[in-house]
């Protein structure tokens, strides 16, 4: 088998992962997509997270549509977040480089217990 057929396969059911995921709950597939890009396509931290940015992005798109298609979006009540998320991504991508590994997974697992947290208070 040629490397880049062995590479391909990992990688692709990750992002069916991270798909199914954003699907089906609107967002989150980051949180399944970072740890598959390390453990079965062999990327480093930061990479994971930055492969991650860029894959998430066009199935957040594609959720939003189908939400949207199907009368479960109110594009008025989301215009405030999409702003400040825009804000908060510029932000993040300019601090991603200097902040240390370790303070960077830190960061993620809290991200993940916090979202954990919420679906089961809330």
């Amino acid at each position: 088998m040629k490397e880049s057929s062995k590479s391909w396969f990992p990688a692709a059911l990750a992002g069916g992962a991270a798909g199914l995921v954003n699907g089906f709950f609107g967002g989150g597939g980051g949180m399944v997509l970072v740890p598959l890009l390390m453990a079965r396509c062999g990327l480093d931290r930061r990479r994971a997270f930055a492969c991650s940015v860029a894959i998430i992005f066009p199935l957040c798109a594609l959720s939003a549509v189908i939400y949207y298609a199907r009368g479960n979006l109110d594009l008025a009540a989301a215009l405030p977040y999409l702003l400040g998320g825009l804000l908060g991504g510029l932000i993040g991508g300019k601090l991603f480089k200097k902040v240390s590994l370790v303070w960077l997974k830190r960061l993620f697992a809290l991200l993940v217990l916090y979202g954990a947290w919420t679906s089961l208070t809330g």
